[in-house]
């Protein structure tokens, strides 16, 4: 009996160390009250309050947070999906703040060393950029909706989301994002008289919708109501202007 005993204490200490284990994001939800709804260059779009986050400190805290999160620990897809969607996320705002004020994130870098090739910050012990985190880490993972979740800091972008992304909604959380993204007619999608024109996130990355049966496919899964007959194209001009609020 005792031996029993022992073994389902030492059977529950090992599921407890496999256990999935997610960052505690309410600081990072404190962060996301600066998002707030607006328009920008005739776009309706979240907005972030820059000046707020720099003067309050507590962006580079959630920072020093993720810095710290040991991402062995992360077990399973969504787990790891949605670390790092708020990770990217978190390291754009970042890098907008430290160099605040800012017209574009672009200008945080320069034609033969752009701002997504930059060191964001420290994550797992390693030197990271916004490239490293979006193309070495989250795009193998096989998810087409995260380019309507990362946001890299401009109008044009989709929707900075005002929650943290956890495991547990990520898939309601990511379905969200491309319904509100194919809805707004200024970035995500409009129709003509003749054709259905999209954001060129559709164009620059058409290999990763391919794998889930490709553009039109995804489109149309949200968007039952567009025209069967009319083309879709990616030929939104995207507008690289920060998405801050006006002061």
């Amino acid at each position: 009996m005792k031996n029993s005993a022992l073994k389902v204490i030492a059977g529950l200490l090992l599921a407890n160390n496999v256990a999935a284990v997610e960052p505690n994001w309410k600081d990072y939800a404190s962060v996301l009250t600066a998002v707030q709804q607006g328009e920008k260059h005739g776009t309706s779009l979240a907005l972030v309050d820059y000046a707020a986050l720099k003067e309050s400190g507590l962006l580079e805290k959630v920072y020093q947070q993720i810095s710290a999160f040991p991402v062995e620990s992360l077990s399973g897809r969504d787990e790891k999906l949605a670390f790092y969607i708020n990770t990217y996320n978190i390291l754009a705002l970042k890098t907008v703040v430290d160099h605040w004020p800012l017209e574009s994130i672009k200008d945080v870098g320069h034609i033969f060393s752009p701002v997504w090739r930059k060191d964001a910050g420290m994550i797992g012990g390693k030197s990271v950029s916004l490239d490293d985190i979006e193309n070495k880490v989250i795009r193998p993972m096989g998810e087409p909706r995260i380019h309507l979740a990362i946001v890299c800091a401009s109008v044009s972008c989709p929707d900075l989301r005002n929650e943290p992304y956890t495991a547990t909604k990520l898939n309601k959380q990511l379905d969200e994002q491309a319904n509100a993204f194919l809805r707004n007619n200024k970035k995500g999608l409009y129709i003509t008289k003749d054709e259905i024109v999209v954001s060129k996130i559709f164009k620059w990355f058409k290999q990763d919708f391919d794998k889930v049966g490709g553009v039109e496919s995804f489109i149309r899964a949200y968007r039952v109501d567009l025209p069967i007959s009319y083309a879709i194209g990616a030929d939104i001009d995207y507008d690289w202007s920060i998405n801050a609020v006006s002061k």
